[in-house]
């Protein structure tokens, strides 16, 4: 089944204010970044089309003029739960959603790499300890090794991220 095109334009013409994007999630589409996130946080909001069963005919993504965005490399049973993910990506990002403003400038896709490992007490948990370098104080030492660490990281598990990178470095 395939949501029909009048059916899904007659929801848009109550639902959509004019003049904002319209996100038709769908595991074809562009992949949803971190940078797409801060974009929509930045803007005057965006209206999310969920499809379901195969989708929605074509003809009115076409001249809704509709972005298809995904979340992943996966199938969901509809785009639902891509909104969830494409919302919470978003929402966080507006100010006064987080406690501490500069929370989400040090995160995981924020800076084009994955976040360092995080510590917290006890200082010694079976066996394994917090790392010399975070109980130093020393601001400096501690800044490289995090920024070592998110390299090393990167690097190993997404290759792809790793590489748009460096291209950025160079």
């Amino acid at each position: 089944m395939v949501l029909r095109p009048d059916v899904v334009d007659a929801a848009l013409d109550h639902a959509a204010p004019r003049g904002r994007p319209i996100l038709c999630l769908t595991p074809r589409g562009r992949r949803f970044t971190q940078a797409d996130a801060r974009h929509l946080a930045r803007g005057d909001g965006a209206v999310l089309l969920c499809g379901r069963y195969e989708g929605i005919d074509q003809r009115v993504i076409e001249t809704r003029d509709m972005e298809e965005i995904s979340v992943g490399d996966y199938v969901l049973s509809g785009g639902e739960p891509a909104a969830l993910v494409v919302l919470d990506a978003v929402i966080r990002l507006l100010p006064g959603v987080m406690g501490c403003a500069d929370s989400a400038a040090d995160e995981s896709f924020s800076t084009g790499l994955l976040e360092y490992p995080h510590y917290t007490r006890p200082a010694e948990w079976r066996g394994h300890n917090v790392p010399d370098v975070l109980l130093s104080g020393h601001h400096g030492a501690i800044a490289a090794w995090r920024r070592d660490q998110s390299e090393r990281i990167t690097q190993e598990r997404s290759p792809d991220l790793w590489a748009a990178h460096i291209k950025i470095r160079s």
